[in-house]
């Protein structure tokens, strides 16, 4: 899907000079946003910016995006943790 932004000519070249690709950072902030209100998971950030999971992760931390972990992540992660390592 392509989506087209207007902008006023003079705030592309500023935001140009400053952020450079306008097309990459109207994505990021798009995949963001998605995650931000639960719109989007981390996998589809991943996806979305061709990036690995942990990559994903890191980039939402780095944007200061608190990562969502529910309870029920937490008791997969330990059920997941008790299969794996010796008890």
């Amino acid at each position: 899907m392509s989506i087209t932004l207007n902008i006023p000519a003079e705030i592309e070249r500023q935001l140009q000079a400053e952020w450079g690709n306008l097309s990459r950072r109207a994505l990021e902030a798009l995949a963001i946003e998605g995650y931000r209100s639960e719109a989007l998971s981390v996998g589809q950030i991943a996806e979305m910016l061709n990036l690995s999971i942990l990559e994903a992760e890191s980039f939402l931390k780095e944007r200061g995006v608190d990562l969502l972990y529910s309870d029920e992540d937490l008791r997969q992660d330990i059920v997941a943790n008790d299969r794996v390592l010796p008890g």
